[in-house]
């Protein structure tokens, strides 16, 4: 059996290129997103994020990053050996929504313990990668949104790599109310101990598919090798590895 790997734009007619498990494709010539399963145009809102840095600047405010802080090794810039950067386009959904959750619990740290009952109200940019199996650290992303512009393939560096989507938008969706779910019963923890009814009413606004910039550092330090995420929209630090400081 022949596995395809690319289908034509229904666009330009152009070869759109993608991977297996990859659900939405955008094409490298004149930037139309195409859904992979039928061929057909992606009828939903494709945006994204301009990033800020070349090649040269991402590692001049790295090494900035790495002198500054008190939990970091003194020598940290100076010793330190830049292996690789490289930018990359993730694609996320991003749920705009209300979220109201009714709930009953009891309250435990009291005695006689007392039963409360109440709602939890939150809007959310809730941030979903469309990616399967990755460790991004998706909480301490915030996506300015009022940043996007329509998605354009003239703007995306020559260098940088696009990743496809591999999660739908049915899919997304799901995600977003369980993730919200499981976080307003975090938040519920500060008011009762042990719940007995929780329900989630989500009402959605909109949801956008976004790609945006991060850049991902792979630097040594003493011999042992440690990673950077860096967005390069908002210009910031999403995680990065620091060598333990030893004494």
């Amino acid at each position: 059996m022949v596995l395809a790997h690319h289908i034509a734009c229904s666009h330009c007619g152009g070869p759109v290129d993608f991977e297996p498990g990859e659900l939405f494709a955008s094409c490298k010539y004149c930037g139309f997103t195409t859904v992979i399963e039928t061929g057909e145009p992606f009828s939903f809102e494709h945006s994204f994020l301009q990033n800020k840095y070349d090649e040269v600047g991402i590692v001049e405010i790295i090494r900035s990053w790495m002198a500054s802080g008190f939990l970091k090794p003194g020598d940290l810039a100076r010793k330190s050996k830049i292996l690789e950067q490289s930018l990359m386009y993730l694609p996320f959904w991003v749920v705009s929504a209300e979220a109201k959750t009714s709930y009953k619990g009891i309250f435990e740290r009291i005695s006689p313990p007392i039963v409360k009952e109440g709602t939890l109200e939150k809007e959310y940019n809730w941030l979903v990668l469309a990616r399967e199996g990755s460790d991004f650290p998706t909480r301490e992303f915030d996506v300015p949104l009022e940043g996007k512009t329509p998605y354009d393939f003239r703007r995306i560096e020559r260098f940088a790599k696009i990743l496809n989507s591999e999660i739908g938008r049915d899919e997304a969706l799901e995600l977003a109310r369980q993730q919200i779910d499981a976080h307003h019963r975090f938040l519920l923890q500060k008011d009762v101990d042990r719940i007995i009814e929780m329900s989630l009413e989500l009402e959605v606004k909109q949801m956008v598919y976004l790609h945006s910039p991060i850049w991902f550092i792979r630097y040594e330090y003493k011999g042992r090798p440690y990673q950077i995420i860096f967005d390069g929209s908002a210009g910031m630090v999403l995680k990065g590895d620091i060598p333990s400081i030893r004494f």
